[in-house]
């Protein structure tokens, strides 16, 4: 029987009324009900933050790790089970913020995994600070002159460092968000989603309204060419990043099928019956 949005509900949510954390976590479920995936077949790893909750709220496996750390986790569960679909989950200052070391290097790493990055351009669950993608200039309770720092630009970022596939979707677009989110996690390697999630408690520029009137749709530009390098950055650059859609996709292998003696069966599912003689050499090295 296929897995219904009843399967995948976890804990009950404290996120905000009209956060638009909602509407992402039901893309991703709305994309792994699509993609036909049991909720035994996918793993939810995140960060901290009021995003980074994703992984109790939802019914599968979760991994709730440190700040600034999911994508480290994520990685080894994937590279320990390939059969799995990992899914890492967390908000700006999560992943542009603490976590951006982390971040370059799983795009230019290219583990087959998804990363959705919920956007909000605020650290919402600390009440109100400036976080990396809030605008320069964005007055908040850390900078209550205006901050005096130019943005982080996540798609920028991404494209930089090597990513093989870069989208963007809007929280108040959960079709298209679904659409986005579901041919990321079928994409094989690292593909990142970087999802407008307005907070609507302590960011009242960055609203609902705010992104309905500025985004364009990338899939609106006629003769966008998703493979083109050059024309992403063009594009992101001309919009100031409020574009939706795939900027970017490149045919790459991913990271496992560099490793020399990478097994064909997951470690996971391997039986691990080490012999005596082993076990001693293992705790002879340890002493």
């Amino acid at each position: 029987m296929a897995a219904s949005l009843k399967d995948y509900r976890g804990d009950v949510s404290t996120w905000c009324p009209g956060c638009g954390h909602f509407s992402v976590m039901a893309g991703i479920q709305k994309a792994l009900i699509k993609l036909e995936l049991e909720p035994h077949e996918v793993a939810v790893v995140s960060g901290i933050g009021c995003s980074g909750k994703v992984s109790e709220y939802m019914r599968a496996y979760g991994f709730h790790t440190l700040h600034g750390r999911s994508l480290p986790v994520a990685q080894a569960v994937k590279l320990a089970n390939r059969d799995m679909k990992v899914i890492a989950s967390g908000g700006d200052g999560d992943g542009y913020g603490i976590g951006a070391g982390h971040f370059t290097h799983a795009a230019r790493r290219n583990v087959d995994m998804t990363y959705v990055v919920m956007d909000n351009r605020i650290y919402g669950l600390t009440k109100g600070q400036t976080s990396p993608t809030s605008a320069q200039g964005f007055q908040s309770k850390t900078s209550p002159e205006g901050s005096g720092e130019r943005e982080v630009k996540p798609l920028e970022l991404a494209l930089g460092a090597g990513a093989s596939f870069v989208a963007q979707a809007f929280s108040g677009d959960i079709k298209r968000l679904t659409e986005l989110i579901s041919i990321a996690v079928e994409h094989p390697g690292f593909a990142l989603v970087n999802v407008f999630s307005p907070c609507v408690t302590y960011n009242k520029v960055n609203t609902y309204e705010f992104f309905k009137e500025n985004i364009i749709d990338i899939q609106d530009i006629e003769g966008y060419d998703v493979t083109n390098k050059a024309h992403a950055y063009e594009k992101v650059i001309e919009t100031d990043g409020l574009v939706q859609g795939i900027l970017y996709q490149q045919a790459r292998p991913a990271y496992h099928t560099y490793l020399s003696g990478y097994p064909e069966k997951p470690v996971t599912a391997q039986e691990l019956k080490p012999s005596q003689d082993t076990l001693d050499e293992l705790w002879a090295s340890f002493k």
